[in-house]
């Protein structure tokens, strides 16, 4: 009896042993948080590998609800509202699905969360449908592979990339009115965002005149900031300014290099070339 018990122990000590080992997932998960717009997007998704098999048409079959990746169900999580397809998507989690198929895909953002095979898939569930033509690569791609690229201020695309395959799903958000309010408050506050404020109008193509008065300002309350003499600078040549945009790049220069920043030295001289033609 004392033999059989200790046989018996030793096979659950082996068993407990065998449970606590710990191996290299095969498809290794992956969860990207980027920056976009005044929010996030962030993707969750497992990577399969090749491994010397045939992907499209094959592994995954052309023309089938595919979960876009392997084990777990494929996520995106917006915290602001985004436009897709030309539809609207509140801030939120949904899962990402795809029908591959040899010369389109249909990408689809769905409330569902959990499909991880084409029997729990329900359209009913849907947000949006995208078709997207694949684009062939030039060199094969061994592991599932997503990333968001082409990255701008209210727009970017998610690549999604595997064996010779590539197809780019668009993604944009409008930040224009969030941003316009913001500054009309907090320009009636005592700390006024004059620099931020002029960046953005230059950058987004509004009112010059008014983006140098803030310009302006902003060198009043900070006049040894080498980066925003180079800003005024930037937006007096936008107005056909040389003669000040190259003082303000000469003043800018000259700070920067009282304060041993190179970089803004080498942008101003690049500026001053460009003035100076």
């Amino acid at each position: 009896m004392k033999k059989v018990f200790l046989t018996s122990l030793a096979a659950l000590c082996l068993f407990v042993a065998e449970a606590q080992l710990k191996t290299p997932a095969p498809s290794p998960t992956q969860t990207i948080k980027q920056d976009f717009g005044l929010g996030t997007v962030e993707l969750s998704y497992s990577r399969p590998a090749m491994k010397g098999r045939k992907v499209f048409g094959d592994l995954v079959p052309f023309g089938n609800v595919w979960r876009t990746g392997a084990n777990s169900a494929t996520t995106l999580t917006f915290s602001d509202e985004v436009t897709i397809g030309g539809k609207k998507i509140p801030a939120g989690k949904y899962g990402l699905l795809s029908i591959p198929d040899k010369t389109s895909w249909t990408l689809i953002i769905s409330k569902q969360l959990d499909v991880t095979s084409p029997a729990a898939y329900k359209q009913e569930s849907d947000v949006v449908r995208v078709v997207v033509n694949t684009m062939k690569t030039d060199t094969k791609m061994e592991s599932f592979t997503m990333q968001f690229a082409n990255l701008k201020p209210t727009s970017c695309e998610l690549h999604i990339m595997w064996e010779n395959t590539a197809v780019s799903l668009p993604i944009s958000t409008d930040v224009e009115a969030k941003v316009m309010a913001q500054i009309d408050q907090l320009m009636n506050k005592d700390t006024r965002p004059y620099f931020n404020a002029a960046m953005y109008y230059m950058d987004n193509g509004k009112d010059l005149n008014q983006a140098l008065t803030w310009f302006d300002k902003a060198v009043e309350l900070n006049p040894s900031a080498f980066w925003i003499h180079h800003q005024r600078a930037n937006c007096l040549a936008k107005l056909g300014k040389k003669a000040e945009a190259k003082a303000a790049a000469e003043k800018s220069k000259e700070l920067a290099a009282a304060a041993k920043n190179g970089d803004y030295v080498t942008l101003n001289e690049k500026l001053l070339a460009e003035l100076n033609k």
